[in-house]
């Protein structure tokens, strides 16, 4: 299960997040899809998608950018679904979006999300 924080109430980070965590999440997705699904270009659609929420969270009403956080669930499946992705990649997604409650979760997220790109380019260049 993915926590982003130590201590959510005093909004202190899992001091491992960015390293372990991501590091321990992109191996387990990448050995998910061996070799044929979670190819780094299907995952960085994900990754480009968080980025351009977290981008329109800074000048957008938070209201108006939930419901296309919550989205990348519907996406995550439908991936899934076609044999882009698997179990393990939707999980995550799920499990990121539970933390996500305000702009400054997202940004954590994309960060997170960034470490795992880069902990998951290890992998190969597919």
């Amino acid at each position: 299960m993915i926590s982003f924080y130590k201590d959510k109430e005093k909004r202190l980070l899992n001091p491992t997040l960015f390293s372990d965590v991501a590091m321990d999440l992109a191996a387990k997705i990448y050995n998910s899809g061996r070799g044929k699904a979670n190819k780094r270009s299907q995952l960085r659609k994900f990754f480009d998608e968080v980025l351009r929420l977290k981008s329109l969270s800074k000048n957008e009403d938070w209201g108006n950018i939930l419901p296309y956080v919550n989205m990348l669930l519907a996406k995550s499946v439908y991936a899934e679904g076609r044999g882009n992705t698997t179990s393990d990649f939707t999980r995550f997604i799920k499990e990121s979006i539970n933390e996500i409650r305000n702009p400054e979760d997202l940004e954590v997220f994309a960060t997170f999300f960034e470490a795992f790109m880069g902990f998951y380019r290890k992998y190969g260049v597919n």
